[in-house]
């Protein structure tokens, strides 16, 4: 390989990284509220306007404490045997979510501005 097909690998790289950059952080959309569901099934729509911190337990009584703090949401403790869903980083945008599998409970943002992507006549 020659010095300009270095160039070229590099060059390339950095325009790869520039328009994930750029779509991961100017096209993402901020999010109005969480959907809390358990097993698939709702069990509850909170704002992320509003601080709050909730808990939520099974039959089972197995425990999950999510927080909503400053319009981000992040699960503060859960007592599952990994811990991944604590370890997740606090989620804002529309689409993201929490997933704590061994209690089958899933947090993902919802809401905001709907885009239109056609217009049908």
């Amino acid at each position: 390989m020659k010095k300009n097909d270095y160039r070229f690998m590099a060059g390339t790289l950095v325009l790869a990284l520039a328009g994930w950059a750029g779509s991961h952080f100017l096209l993402s959309e901020k999010g109005t509220e969480i959907i809390v569901s358990r097993n698939g099934k709702q069990i509850g729509a909170y704002s992320l306007s509003e601080n709050q911190r909730l808990t939520f337990s099974d039959d089972e009584g197995r425990r999950n404490v999510l927080v909503i703090q400053e319009g981000r949401a992040y699960m503060e403790a859960a007592d599952c045997p990994d811990g991944l869903c604590v370890k997740h980083k606090a989620i804002s945008d529309r689409g993201e979510s929490i997933i704590c599998l061994p209690h089958r409970l899933s947090a993902e943002v919802s809401g905001g501005s709907e885009g239109t992507d056609a217009v049908v006549r």
